[in-house]
């Protein structure tokens, strides 16, 4: 199947050249991220923009107070002038992503900004904020589903299945948007604990749903691996590109020990990212498997909460899960390198969605 998909590539119209910009818009991306990293972490520096830290959190993590964060910024910079220079202006799909992205990084900043400004741990407040998600999300799906040709284009799809597609109404479709944007984005935002932990995962998610919407773009991939094909998701390919490039230039700044922090502003941006291509293709499923460290993250959250509250006892030493693991005594880079490994063998997995179906 891979050969496939690198034959397709070969034989891209000229006109087209969607290879060509994607290698492009990763590039771009991590150029102009590598180049404006260490001017905004010095602004971010002087403007004693820092990190807190959680007091009950892993004593190592006490030296961290006051590393710059808000670094998501330098991401959503990168990632939207790569993909405004090399995606196709006529692609509605791709507008779409790039608005969500951008939105729920506005939300973030607000967020960002209220807490390491004003000095308010709330930030905007938890309902301010889930409301503001909601209301972009739902926009984003709606726009999703107005924006389809055909009912392919908004049917639920099961991968291994030998009828995967399951068809959807409008309601239906737009709530499972919601849930899988506004889910995305606050999972990778509570995976935001470690130097590192979210956003190399992220690139791993990024360049898997690059592929697939590069299939689901083309009729006769599609068809031939049992996809569902959705005319105009080829060119999500660049804006995943630009998310890989991007993510992986913050990355040079961002591991361990970290120079900055990506903050609300960088980790709500690049879930939402992640959920509203997944929704563009149909891949709502494979994003759940592909982004399980998210996934866990976020239900040993949900566990906690909800045994301290019915029980009084906690499930995990502490949560969000990456700290449970600290706290039994795992270095912080083991921590991150297994959660990286993970992440690989899961998009692993849901790449093998592309040897079709049994």
């Amino acid at each position: 199947m891979f050969l496939l998909i690198m034959k397709a590539f070969a034989t891209t119209p000229t006109a087209d050249l969607l290879a060509w910009r994607a290698l492009f818009a990763f590039l771009t991306a991590f150029a102009l991220g590598i180049a404006v990293g260490p001017a905004m972490i010095r602004r971010l520096t002087v403007r004693l923009i820092g990190q807190t830290v959680r007091k009950d959190g892993p004593q190592s993590h006490y030296q961290k107070a006051g590393t710059p964060t808000m670094g998501g910024l330098l991401m959503l910079f990168a990632i939207a002038a790569s993909t405004i220079l090399w995606m196709r202006p006529d692609n509605r799909t791709t507008w779409i992503a790039l608005a969500t992205l951008l939105l729920f990084g506005a939300i973030g900043w607000a967020d960002d900004y209220v807490k390491l400004l004003h000095k308010n741990p709330r930030g905007i407040g938890a309902r301010a904020k889930f409301a503001s998600q909601t209301l972009v999300s739902i926009a984003a799906a709606a726009a999703v589903y107005v924006a389809a040709r055909k009912g392919a284009d908004t049917a639920f799809y099961l991968p291994w299945m030998a009828h995967p597609l399951v068809r959807l109404g409008a309601f239906p479709f737009v709530i499972l948007g919601f849930l899988v944007i506004t889910g995305a984005s606050n999972a990778v935002n509570l995976t935001d604990g470690l130097d590192g932990l979210a956003a190399f995962p992220t690139a791993l998610v990024a360049g898997a749903l690059g592929v697939l919407a590069y299939v689901a773009g083309s009729p006769h991939l599609a068809a031939q691996v049992g996809h569902p094909f959705v005319p105009g998701a080829r060119d999500l390919l660049v804006f995943c590109c630009a998310i890989i490039g991007a993510t992986l230039a913050f990355l040079w700044f961002n591991a361990y020990p970290a120079q900055v922090f990506m903050g609300d502003v960088g980790a709500l941006a690049l879930g939402a990212a992640l959920g509203i291509v997944a929704v563009v293709i149909r891949q709502e499923l494979l994003l759940f498997i592909m982004g399980g460290v998210f996934v866990a993250e976020t239900l040993s959250v949900m566990l906690q909460v909800g045994s301290f509250k019915l029980t009084g006892r906690r499930v995990f030493r502490m949560a969000p899960l990456h700290h449970h693991f600290e706290l039994k005594g795992w270095p912080e880079p083991r921590v991150i390198v297994r959660f990286w490994i993970t992440t690989i063998i899961l998009v692993l997995i849901g790449l093998s969605t592309l040897g079709g179906r049994p």
